[in-house]
């Protein structure tokens, strides 16, 4: 069967958390699970590295503003692994030329990787620490989950991974002109507050 497949969801997965992607493959691969891994994935320096930062991730992801910041600084990583592991899965498999798998796993990472960025900062314009938590739990979850199922049921795994980066972008978009109101409504209460404030009375006619 083609790579294509596993391809396009460890794409869509690398752009929400390459380092969870790169980890849970490495391990399907060592522990004998899936037979497609590449032996890079698979190097226990490798497996030591994309622990450690995993761990990171899933710490820096669940603070409010931090989580937008770390974010901001894997916009290039994000796309690189995801076109690094099409690459290297395309190779394993001889399916797939490496230069058109590396193509689709990096622009596909890059799109979802700007609907996690964007879902985050529309989360961060609540006062509230819990649903930013809660975005973070779900994100991690559905990258193991639907990792876990490409190994296994690689086409299935990745119409729901279409699915669901064809849901975050119209998400994106809707909440786009959610956080521009929230802002424009912040600058009038600024706006309307600062005379009062100079003047000590209402704003004048």
């Amino acid at each position: 069967m083609s790579v294509l497949p596993l391809v396009f969801t460890s794409g869509w997965a690398s752009g929400i958390n390459a380092y969870a992607v790169v980890l849970l493959l490495g391990l399907f691969g060592a522990t004998g699970f899936a037979d497609d891994v590449p032996d890079a994935l698979q190097r226990p320096d490798v497996l030591v590295v994309a622990g450690v930062l995993f761990l990171c991730e899933v710490a820096a992801d669940k603070i409010p503003y931090v989580d937008s910041a770390w974010d901001a600084a894997h916009t290039v990583v994000r796309p690189v692994a995801g076109a690094v592991v099409a690459a290297l899965l395309a190779g394993e498999s001889g399916s797939l030329p490496e230069l058109a798998a590396g193509a689709l796993g990096g622009t596909t990472a890059l799109i979802s990787h700007l609907v996690k960025a964007g879902t985050r900062m529309a989360v961060n314009t609540s006062p509230e620490p819990f649903s930013n938590i809660g975005v973070s739990i779900v994100e991690d979850l559905g990258v193991a989950g639907v990792i876990t199922f490409a190994v296994f049921h690689p086409v299935a795994a990745a119409v729901v991974a279409g699915t669901l980066l064809v849901l975050g972008v119209v998400l994106v978009l809707f909440l786009a002109s959610r956080i521009r109101r929230f802002v424009r409504r912040r600058a009038r209460r600024r706006a309307e507050k600062r005379p009062v404030a100079a003047g000590g009375g209402p704003p004048p006619v």
